[in-house]
């Protein structure tokens, strides 16, 4: 007996969906690369080199004469003294950890002060060095109140401890009297007292009577007091920021008491260490070279005044010129990498 088979109809195709109401859809836009920007970034990475080959150009005698000098020097003491160059940037990067509690990748931080130090040939003031460390501190993904905060802290780290290194050679070395020599006869400090205190009033006045100021001011001195009292409850950041603070001044002083006694200064090395720390504190108070201020420091500790020309020569040639163009060529990279 056979069944009957009821075919099976397919079923009907669904209806194709109609397209939503309103305008097609715009297809993403392709990121356009542009080739003229390619030259410009070339030459914002090589404006540092090029600003280190003019600097050089402009100072050709000093630099001809410190060389000369320098030919007939001791070259152990030299490479001493270059060492010790070599540790300022150091200390630069543990004063930077310090003051900030993020932490930064050491390499990184070593690098950007090392690039830091050409970078502050080109604006006075350490305001290179500031501006390259800021971009630094943007980059790692620090905000910029607290980056801002802790450039503040650093250098106000900096300016306590140096002077607390100054009284304390000024209280050992019986030769203190000598500086004595140097201190200008006349109302000299009056001018810059009252240009201070006249800025001091001007800044108070705004931050009272602006709001705009205000607010900007009032939150980075909140960041400020947040992050130091960050800092300070952690000894390695105290230790860091205190203890490289410390050794920036003696560290450079003891660049100068390597390049003297290369060249026979005969002076003893506190002495330098003082007249280093004392036409510092000078050219800080009153605007002066500071290669003046430390020959006429020198001098008045009895060295020779050629030698003591000779040495503060010695001294600018370790610690600016000879760095100057390969920290150019590693910001230049920095800024290639996009690290800053």
């Amino acid at each position: 007996m056979r069944k009957d088979v009821v075919p099976v109809s397919s079923p009907s195709p669904l209806p194709p969906l109609s397209p939503p109401a309103g305008p097609p859809p715009c297809p993403p836009a392709r990121r356009v690369s542009l080739p003229a920007a390619r030259p410009v970034r070339l030459v914002l990475c090589l404006s540092p080199v090029l600003l280190a080959g003019c600097w050089a150009l402009a100072d050709r005698p000093v630099a001809s004469e410190g060389a000369s000098r320098l030919a007939a020097a001791d070259p152990g003491w030299l490479l001493a003294g270059a060492a010790l160059t070599c540790l300022t940037w150091v200390a630069a990067a543990c004063v930077r950890q310090g003051s900030l509690p993020d932490k930064l990748p050491p390499g990184l931080l070593l690098a950007s002060q090392f690039a830091a130090g050409a970078a502050n040939h080109v604006l006075p003031g350490g305001l290179g060095a500031h501006a390259v460390t800021l971009r630094f501190l943007r980059a790692r993904g620090v905000p910029l109140d607290r980056a801002t905060a802790s450039i503040g802290l650093y250098s106000l780290a900096r300016s306590v401890t140096r002077t607390l290194v100054l009284l304390a050679f000024l209280a050992a070395c019986p030769a203190r009297r000598r500086l004595g020599e140097l201190v200008p006869d006349g109302p000299v400090p009056v001018p810059a007292a009252a240009v201070a205190g006249g800025a001091l009033a001007v800044a108070g006045v705004l931050l009272t009577v602006v709001p705009p100021v205000r607010r900007p001011v009032t939150g980075l001195v909140r960041a400020a007091l947040a992050d130091a009292r960050a800092v300070h409850g952690r000894p390695c950041r105290v230790l860091a920021l205190w203890g490289g603070s410390a050794a920036m001044p003696l560290v450079q002083a003891g660049t100068l008491v390597c390049v003297g006694t290369s060249l026979g200064l005969g002076l003893p090395w506190e002495q330098v260490v003082l007249a280093h720390l004392a036409a510092g504190t000078a050219v800080g108070a009153v605007p002066a070279p500071g290669g003046l201020a430390v020959d006429a420091a020198l001098v008045s500790f009895g060295a020779v005044p050629a030698v003591a020309a000779a040495t503060v020569i010695g001294h600018r040639v370790l610690n600016d010129w000879l760095p100057l163009l390969p920290g150019a060529l590693t910001l230049s990279a920095l800024i290639r990498a996009r690290a800053l």
